[in-house]
Formats: C-alpha cells, structure tokens, sequence
C-alpha cells in the first residue's frame, strides 16, 4: 500500500506511542487528584506543556491549552474571540473555522470573508480592507488544507495590528505544524494544532495563547487546564502529542527539504496531458492539489485504492458535507470541470521516492484509461 492522504492523518509514530503507552497502564492517575501519583502526572503534563510550547512559541509569550484536537481549538478561537463587532476570515478556511463564523453569523455577529488568489492562499490587500475599529477576530488559515497554500500570518497579523490594536489575531496552523519551520509572533494571539497530522494519536490537539489575552472557557467544568478546558486531561493523548512534536521539530529542518524534492518528483512524473496543477509555486511541499479535468476526482481516488494508492479528493472532514464541488478550490477561480476532478495528494517525510515514482505510473495509467472509456 502507498498512502498518500497524510493531510487527513498521518500514521502513528509507534516509538512515541509505545514511550506514552505507560499513561494508560502503570501511570494511570487522575492530574487533578491530590495524592502523589495524581500530583506527579500533573507535573509530566506541565513538562509536556513546555515541550510543544517551545516547539514554535517562547514559554514567556505563550500558553498551551490541550484540547481533543483541531477543530475543537478552531471552535474555542472563534466563539471565545469572536464575541462582538464583525469578526473576519477568509474563503478557504478549514470546515471548523468556517462553519463556527457562520454559527456565529446566526448568532448576530456580523462576518466578513476574503476573497483567494488562484493558489488558495489568502488576498491580502482585501482581507486588510475588511479590517475596521469594530473588528474583533481575525482568523486565517496558516497552510490551506486542499492546495497547500501557505500564508503568511506573521505579516498578516502585523498589519491586522497596526489597523486595530484590539483585534485579536487566530491561525488554523493544523497542517503547518511539525511541518513548515516557523515561529509564533507577538501579533498571533491564538493557533490551533493537532497531534495526528505528526504522528501522534487522534482525539488531541492543543490551542496556543497569548499570555496576556484574556479568554473565557469553552467547555466548563471542574477547572483543568487552568480552567480553559475542563475535564479529565487525556495524558496518554498528550505524552504521545509531546513526544511526536519532540521528534518533528528535531528534524524539522531536514523533512521540509526531503519533501520538497518528493514533491517536485511526484509533479514532474505525473503526465501533465491529463492533471492540471492547482497548488501554487508558495505551497506546502506536504500538499499537492491537481485536477484530473472532465473526470470525477471520486472516481479516480476509488480506481487507485484498488490499486493499492491512497489518495484525498480534498477535505477529509468535509467529505460528509455531501457536496458536489469544494467551496475552497471553487474561490480559488477553478472551473466545476475542474473542481469535480480534484485530487489531494499529501505527502509524509517517511515517504519514499520508489513510493512517489509508483504512485505518479498508477495515476497516470488510471487516468489515461478513465479518459479512453470516456472517448
């Protein structure tokens, strides 16, 4: 089996799983219990905080709030931030960014929506045109979860500031970290992350906070995580979330090269007669989004799985949404031929070049064959 489809989730690292594994059976203990064994647990998930902290963040600058994951971060940043005034995001934000502001839409919260660029990135002179006095959240995608897109939120946050020193500043940053090297900065208030796009375990995730921002609870109850999320800590879920993000950013550097020639090697092998590329030249090299046009993308992820190569059509999380089209690669300006022949292919540094080169040939063959049954 090739497995092409790390976006939607990466395979567990069984090194860190197995280091964690010992919080389910030996270290068991409840944090918030006030015995020794309970006492200690709390103190290895303070040294756990610390670790994912440092991974992007000064432990100074920032906290950590461990959540189920992903979208329960993205949905504490927008209803916890997004609470007056008109709140703005962008069009090609991931399903639990962009269905949050649209709950909040209903609730009478005024929502703004920029406008992409072909590659699915953000168009930053239209997002800064939305940005008035009455702004209170502002939250951009960091690496756009179809094409790959990576924005640039430093900068972005930056001149958010510099039009309303008030607004506060999220980041979905779910398929940026462990992946793209990057630091978090004064102007980022709030990033969302999850533990199994690294290699950690699913049902964890963690919200970066600015120190200084005063920000309610999502989920209320017996007061964990300094009373920001509450209820019974996943320890197990966090060691193996800790050790993960350990493990990526000590090699960060080098993943991000090594991708970056998969990456290459998987376009230049692919017959460029029958895909189209979607990604931009600015795109995570862990995303390629191409277009087998006038084909059904569905199709061809189903004749490839009997192949034995797994591969996305786009979103994971949005493919119970039951729609035709993606509403992100349809703002990116593709037309519905193109966007119904959508393939995500996503990339791992455990990826091998004898994987890339045999997936390119069962892709091509696939395809060529689709379109002669068509003719």
């Amino acid at each position: 089996m090739i497995y092409l489809d790390n976006a939607a989730t990466a395979i567990p690292d069984r090194e860190c799983v197995e280091k964690a594994e010992k919080y389910l059976f030996e270290v068991y203990f409840n944090p918030s219990a006030l015995y020794k064994c309970g006492y200690s647990v709390q103190n290895e998930i303070k040294v756990a905080r610390k670790n994912v902290i440092t991974a992007i963040g000064n432990q100074e600058a920032f906290d950590v709030i461990f959540t189920s994951g992903g979208t329960e971060s993205d949905n504490q940043a927008v209803f916890c931030a997004g609470k007056r005034g008109n709140v703005i995001t962008t069009a090609g934000e991931h399903s639990a960014v962009f269905n949050s502001v649209n709950e909040l839409k209903m609730r009478g919260i005024e929502v703004r929506f920029a406008e992409l660029n072909s590659d699915g990135s953000v168009n930053a002179d239209k997002l800064f045109q939305l940005v008035d006095e009455k702004t209170s959240l502002v939250s951009v995608i960091h690496v756009n979860n179809e094409t790959g897109a990576i924005n640039d939120i430093a900068k972005l946050a930056s001149v958010v500031k510099a039009k309303n020193k008030y607004a506060l500043f999220h980041s979905d940053g779910v398929q940026a970290f462990g992946k793209i090297p990057f630091r978090l900065t004064k102007d980022i208030d709030l990033y969302s992350v999850s533990a199994h796009k690294i290699g950690g375990i699913k049902g964890t995730g963690a919200l970066f906070k600015r120190k200084n921002l005063n920000l309610k609870p999502y989920i209320y109850g017996g007061g964990q995580e300094n009373g920001l999320r509450n209820g019974t800590e996943n320890v197990f879920g966090i060691m193996a979330f800790a050790f993960a993000t350990e493990k990526k950013y000590s090699s960060i550097n080098e993943n991000y090269e090594k991708v970056e020639r998969l990456h290459k090697l998987l376009w230049d092998n692919l017959d460029k007669t029958f895909f189209k590329r979607i990604s931009g030249t600015n795109c995570s090299p862990y995303i390629l989004c191409v277009s087998a046009e006038g084909l059904r993308g569905e199709t061809i992820l189903h004749e490839a799985d009997d192949k034995g190569l797994i591969i996305g059509t786009g979103s994971a999380c949005s493919s119970n949404e039951k729609k035709r089209y993606s509403r992100v690669i349809l703002s990116c300006g593709v037309n519905d031929s193109a966007a119904e022949g959508i393939l995500r292919l996503s990339l791992n540094s455990e990826t091998t070049e004898m994987e890339i080169l045999a997936a390119a040939e069962i892709l091509n063959v696939t395809v060529k064959n689709r379109k002669e049954i068509m003719s």
